[in-house]
């Protein structure tokens, strides 16, 4: 099996924030992969919907030996294990507050493109956040 190089986006705006993303790091690092790498930690505002919680959002690099649909069920899981619940957003609105929400940036050098699963995800680009997001 080879080691696989993934980017992962951690996002938080409810609760204790900064213990949700070391708790997501920890089972992350426990279960996925090694974290190579982590970028600053960014408090900032919502994209896509309105709340008064600011979001603390982080990026971190791990080396996986999971495939990435394999990543994908594996990350989903530890967010349904630190309580994630999905709620119906508000008309007009796509996203809700969460405790915890970790996407995929990317995986390797690979583009996926399915329902399931966006390689590299579509808001690498759009969201200014992200741009600032820096390893060190």
């Amino acid at each position: 099996m080879s080691q696989n190089k993934a980017i992962l986006l951690l996002g938080t705006n409810l609760g204790n924030k900064k213990n949700n993303l070391e708790i997501a790091k920890t089972l992350i690092n426990k279960e996925v992969g090694e974290i190579k790498k982590e970028s600053n930690i960014l408090e900032n505002e919502a994209e896509g919907f309105t709340t008064n919680h600011l979001f603390l959002n982080q990026k971190i690099e791990i080396t996986t030996l999971f495939s990435p649909f394999e990543l994908l069920k594996k990350i989903k899981e530890i967010e349904e294990k630190m309580g994630r619940t999905y709620f119906q957003p508000k008309e007009n609105e796509k996203y809700v507050d969460r405790l915890i929400d970790i996407d995929i940036l990317f995986y390797n050098n690979l583009f996926i493109h399915c329902s399931r699963l966006r390689i590299p995800h579509p808001q690498n680009y759009s969201r200014d956040f992200i741009k600032s997001l820096s390893f060190f």
